[in-house]
């Protein structure tokens, strides 16, 4: 579960730089998006410290 956590947040950061570089999405959504995507990737850092 944690690794597809990872890939999810992965993607959703590849579509926020190419919408932000490339001005596709104009809505916040995308930065909505972001933010969960961090939650994830440290959320999962600091389980495997753990």
């Amino acid at each position: 579960m944690g690794n597809l956590l990872y890939w999810i947040a992965v993607i959703l950061v590849i579509i926020w730089a190419i919408s932000f570089l490339g001005g596709f999405v104009d809505s916040g959504i995308i930065h909505v998006l972001l933010v969960i995507a961090v939650i994830v990737v440290l959320l999962r850092v600091i389980r495997s410290n753990a």
